[in-house]
């Protein structure tokens, strides 16, 4: 199997607005297009710590990045490493975290901003550093990105579902509505990127709770949705979806090498579902 992805986190977002506010990903779920799943995040339940679980495969314990405060680069080996490493093109259009993480810590806007770099583990990127930075912004940012570079891995990462949900709580009209926003924006370039052939995740870091917070282990705050689209993936329910083996069920995905941990029940074929 030799793909190419496109990985969507939409942060903040918890399983239970994301099972019931995403009406176009539901729509193509219901056509038979794509599947939906929930899974648990890893702990602690914070932004830093689960964006380099999921580009790593590594637990928050294991990597270090225990939480949103630890500013330095990643030690782990990335999805971008991974991809670069064998030849392939890679992107982000992202929070100014993932900059961190796999290009220079610290952020420093004038000079991280834009990054067209071939030798980089991230070889095209857009990072943005205020979290109402408007979702529409970023998904136009990732198809910029992919029309100019035609990267094999491309993460797409927004924040204003967890910016609403910090303002608001997760149990509030405006962070339902953030995630509504982020469907119509989805909506407006999935189709492009299904049709160009890329097989598509979209999932969330963590959810949100009532009290305009996430770290712990309650419901609202670990369970995360996970959509997949595309003929690479199963169009049955995984089993036992681990949050740390989407690095790895993706490498696999982009036909790369790597000892990552993975759930092949998500992929259609050989050790998957038909």
């Amino acid at each position: 199997m030799s793909q190419r992805v496109i990985l969507v986190v939409l942060d903040g977002l918890n399983h239970a607005v994301g099972r019931h506010a995403m009406g176009y990903l539901s729509a193509l779920v219901e056509a038979g297009r794509g599947q939906y799943q929930s899974l648990e995040c890893e702990l602690p339940a914070m932004s830093r710590p689960l964006y380099e679980c999921l580009l790593t495969g590594d637990l928050p314990v294991d990597s270090g990045i225990v939480n949103n405060g630890i500013v330095r680069r990643s030690r782990g080996v990335s999805l971008f490493d991974l991809a670069s490493q064998q030849g392939r093109r890679t992107a982000a259009a992202a929070y100014h975290w993932v900059s961190e993480l796999y290009i220079a810590a610290p952020f420093v806007p004038a000079r991280h901003r834009l990054l067209d770099n071939p030798e980089s583990a991230i070889q095209a990127g857009i990072f943005y550093w205020q979290d109402h930075y408007p979702d529409d912004h970023v998904f136009s940012d990732a198809e910029m990105l992919r029309l100019r570079h035609d990267p094999d891995f491309l993460l797409v990462h927004s924040m204003n579902i967890d910016d609403a949900g910090h303002r608001h709580g997760g149990e509030s009209a405006q962070y339902r509505n953030a995630a509504r926003h982020a469907d119509v924006a989805l909506a407006d370039y999935l189709p492009c990127w299904l049709e160009a052939g890329y097989q598509v995740m979209v999932t969330a870091d963590h959810g949100m709770n009532a009290d305009r917070s996430h770290s712990g282990l309650l419901e609202e705050e670990r369970r995360v949705p996970l959509w997949t689209f595309g003929s690479a993936f199963a169009r049955s329910p995984a089993r036992n979806l681990r949050q740390r083996e989407l690095c790895g069920t993706l490498a696999s995905v982009l036909g790369l090498e790597h000892d990552k941990a993975s759930n092949t029940s998500l992929l259609a074929g050989p050790g998957g579902d038909a």
